[in-house]
């Protein structure tokens, strides 16, 4: 398997004030949402410390026991987090089932508040593990994961001729979702996580030294992302595809289970909007005369719609 050579990027200047240090970083993020639609970036803030300490907790919380986990079982909630057992995923609809095991996260709010009210299958309490310090280290990782997405949002929208908010201004209430996904050892089977497109705008994608991301080239060839310590892989979503009319394509992407005596950790930020935001088409990615690939939608009933197509248990929910 060949290794793609995926750009890596130096976002340290997007926390400069002054944007005009950012130039650099604006094209670079550009060429490769064009090239690829997937990078790397460094300098993003978050320190080594930070990852050492969600993946020990992450450890921590698959090798709890499979009644303690049973407890606060996906399945169990409303608004799709918690604990994801191996296989209840599917990302490849044609592919056999994932063999990972999860744990989702996001915005944690009361089930009385309004936003619940108003799109309950994506906005709601977060179900936690039992385990000391877990739920601070966890929101604390997901609000330094929003900032750093931010602020690629921010260069994206100007790399487009957009207003530096275009993207950003859409995160009052966000469904982003913070991922923990343990990979288990697999002797026969490489199937980890199928072929798929992400759903949202962008991916922020820690990853251990243990590899297994693949990526497909635009021939259609699968290559090696091969880890690059203390980054993120970045990768265009559906959603901003949408957005772009392909000008920044959604790639797809794939994970090979480990296959010796190891497992394999990683941690997607899955950066998507309020739900009710609006994605139609930006001019600045329309020729003179051509017309948009794709009808506007909005965030929630596009994530909602690839959820179904993903997730046995909530199709059975609904039915």
């Amino acid at each position: 398997m060949m290794s793609l050579n995926l750009p890596i990027i130096d976002i340290t200047a997007l926390q400069s004030d002054d944007i005009n240090q950012w130039q650099d970083v604006i094209e670079a993020i550009d060429k490769a949402c064009r090239d690829t639609g997937f990078f790397y970036v460094t300098g993003h803030g978050i320190p080594t410390e930070q990852f050492t300490n969600v993946q020990t907790m992450a450890n921590t919380l698959f090798a709890l026991p499979e009644a303690t986990k049973q407890k606060i079982n996906i399945q169990h909630s409303t608004n799709h987090r918690g604990w994801g057992q191996v296989s209840a995923e599917k990302l490849d609809p044609n592919g056999p089932s994932d063999y990972k095991e999860t744990f989702d996260m996001a915005l944690d709010l009361s089930p009385y508040h309004s936003q619940v009210a108003r799109c309950g299958q994506l906005y709601g309490p977060n179900q936690y593990p039992n385990i000391d310090g877990f739920i601070q280290l966890m929101q604390q990782q997901y609000q330094l994961s929003m900032e750093v997405a931010l602020r690629i949002l921010k260069a994206m929208a100007l790399a487009l001729q957009l207003p530096i908010d275009f993207f950003s201004q859409h995160f009052s209430y966000p469904v982003s979702v913070l991922r923990l996904i343990h990979y288990p050892p697999q002797q026969e089977n490489k199937n980890g996580a199928g072929a798929h497109t992400d759903y949202g705008c962008i991916t922020l994608l820690y990853q251990d030294q243990v590899g297994g991301l693949q990526v497909q080239d635009r021939k259609g060839n699968w290559l090696d992302a091969t880890p690059v310590e203390n980054s993120f892989v970045v990768n265009i979503g559906d959603l901003m595809q949408r957005w772009t009319n392909d000008c920044y394509k959604s790639t797809s992407h794939r994970v090979t289970s480990p296959t010796s005596q190891t497992t394999r950790f990683s941690m997607p930020f899955f950066v998507e909007p309020n739900f009710d935001t609006e994605v139609s088409t930006v001019a600045s990615c329309l020729a003179d005369g051509e017309l948009a690939q794709y009808k506007k939608v909005t965030a929630g009933d596009w994530i909602l719609s690839r959820f179904a197509d993903t997730y046995e248990y909530r199709n059975e929910a609904t039915e």
